[in-house]
């Protein structure tokens, strides 16, 4: 396969073709997912929809490598964890297909980087070495070419002041945050925002009390002035993005899709309408895996939107145990 070809694809019928080959290619190179499905009794030549193929838990990023490339790595993406827990690591091969990713599929929504005054405000994330999050918004920033555009970790007053100015100026803006974070500027100024979208990641990294969705987006948008709260799905396991442009609805760029397995049997997937867990499909993984069963819970609509309902209580997904190697 070419490199960044998965970038091209914009048809479904091109997806599935791509998603079948690139899991055969992973099934023979890459070593751990190979003796996952072995440990499965899969036949790979038998997988001939996108809905045979296994997905690998992603707890495997936490305790193997994840690889199917024999390329040096160029660079290792760490989870954030709780102190004591065993963070993921994401080994990429290719760091120009993550950023061939992020750049295409933010211009997929939104249109040219160019246009944007970027601002981040990620002091969880800044704090860690290995944020795959922190690469992104650094790359952005750069690419919007704003003198404005940048991190804001201690100068929230700063912040404030081109926040207010540039929308009053009618600049496109936005305004990336950790939760907690967002919550603590709203908390300390007002804002009345017309031209600004303002975007979560999710999570409060144990600073504040977990809020639901409907709860946390209410008190941003009072905050801020607005009538939206976007949202962004990422994880350090992949490469690509998804989006909301409000109420919690994901959409994916062309070359990531969610499938909806069932909690109780691991290798079935639920047909559209249906809650369960999120399993992923992220082609830009090509160098790693990318067919991804995560810890989330969610709901995929008929029009191929999503939704994040929640988290698995328990520790490990099911299917976890087949092997230990």
């Amino acid at each position: 396969m070419k490199k960044n070809s998965v970038f091209k694809i914009d048809k479904v019928p091109d997806f599935e073709r791509v998603s079948i080959e690139i899991f055969k290619f992973q099934a023979i190179k890459n070593k751990v997912y190979r003796t996952f499905l072995n440990c499965l009794g899969i036949d790979i030549q038998s997988v001939d929809c996108i809905e045979k193929i296994p997905f690998l838990p992603i707890q495997f990023f936490k305790t193997h490598q994840i690889i199917s490339s024999e390329k040096p790595i160029e660079k290792t993406f760490l989870s954030s964890g709780t102190t004591g827990v065993t963070p993921s690591k994401h080994l990429v091969s290719d760091i120009s297909i993550y950023e061939n990713s992020y750049k295409k599929g933010f211009e997929y929504f939104y249109g040219p980087i160019e246009d944007y005054t970027i601002l981040a405000l990620l002091p969880s994330y800044l704090e860690r070495e290995g944020s795959s999050l922190v690469y992104m918004v650094d790359d952005l920033i750069k690419k919007s070419n704003k003198k404005e555009s940048g991190f804001y970790l201690n100068n929230s007053d700063e912040l404030y002041k081109n926040l207010t100015r540039l929308d009053k100026e009618h600049k496109k803006t936005l305004l990336i945050g950790v939760s907690f974070a967002l919550l603590d500027l709203v908390e300390r100024y007002r804002f009345k925002l017309k031209n600004t979208i303002i975007m979560e990641t999710g999570g409060m990294k144990g600073r504040r009390k977990e809020l639901i969705r409907d709860e946390l987006h209410d008190l941003l948008c009072k905050g801020f002035g607005v009538t939206e709260i976007h949202s962004e799905y990422g994880m350090t396991e992949l490469l690509s993005q998804a989006y909301s442009k409000g109420n919690g609805v994901f959409k994916c760029p062309p070359w990531m899709k969610i499938l909806i397995r069932d909690t109780e049997d691991a290798l079935t997937i639920l047909p559209e309408g249906n809650s369960g867990g999120i399993n992923v499909i992220d082609l830009a993984n090509v160098n790693s895996c990318s067919f991804i069963a995560t810890q989330d819970l969610g709901k995929l609509n008929i029009d191929n939107t999503f939704e994040v309902l929640g988290r698995f209580d328990n520790t490990d997904i099911r299917g976890c145990n087949l092997m230990v190697l």
